[in-house]
C-alpha cells in the first residue's frame, strides 16, 4: 500500500525522510543542525523538515537500533497527528558513555507513517481469561 506523504523543506541543508532499503517500515530522519549532546541530557534535533499527512494517518518518530546499541542514543515521544503542520524535532537522550556529536546530514531518527486505529472504549468489570493472564514483565522466565 502506497500513500502520499508532502513534505516542505524548511532549511536549505534539510534531507528529506527516506527508506534506506525496500520494504523498510522507517524512513531515516536527518539533522538539520549540529549539536554535541552531552552523558545524560536530552537534545530536540531540528530536522528542518514539515510534513502534510493525509487525514487518518499518523507519524511516529522511532530510534534508530544502531545508534542505541552503539551510543545508548534513545528516542523520547514521537507521535504527531496528521493535523500537525510544524517542523519534525527528534527528542535524543544520551544514555552512553561520552558526549555525542550530531552534525547536520546525520541519520538520527526513523519515521514510521501508520493507519490512525480509532477504537471505542467498552468499560466492562471483567475481562476475558488467556494463558498469560496478567503475568506482565519476565512472565516468561529468564531464557
Amino acid at each position: 500500500m502506497s500513500i502520499n506523504v508532502k513534505v516542505r523543506k524548511l532549511k536549505e541543508d534539510a534531507v528529506v525522510p527516506m527508506y534506506a532499503h525496500e520494504g523498510d517500515a522507517g524512513m531515516d530522519l536527518f539533522s538539520a543542525e549540529n549539536y554535541i549532546v552531552p552523558v545524560g541530557k536530552r537534545q530536540l534535533v531540528s530536522t528542518g523538515i514539515a510534513m502534510e499527512l493525509p487525514e487518518g494517518y499518523f507519524s511516529s518518530i522511532r530510534e534508530r537500533s544502531g545508534l542505541a546499541l552503539k551510543k545508548g542514543i534513545c528516542v523520547l515521544g514521537g507521535v504527531i497527528e496528521y493535523t500537525y503542520r510544524g517542523e519534525y524535532g527528534v527528542i535524543v537522550l544520551n544514555s552512553g558513555d561520552e558526549d555525542f556529536e550530531i552534525k547536520v546530514g546525520d541519520r538520527v531518527a526513523q519515521v514510521i507513517i501508520a493507519p490512525v486505529a480509532t477504537v471505542e472504549v467498552d468499560v466492562v468489570n471483567d475481562l476475558s481469561e488467556t494463558m498469560r493472564g496478567d503475568g506482565a514483565w519476565g512472565s516468561t522466565g529468564a531464557r
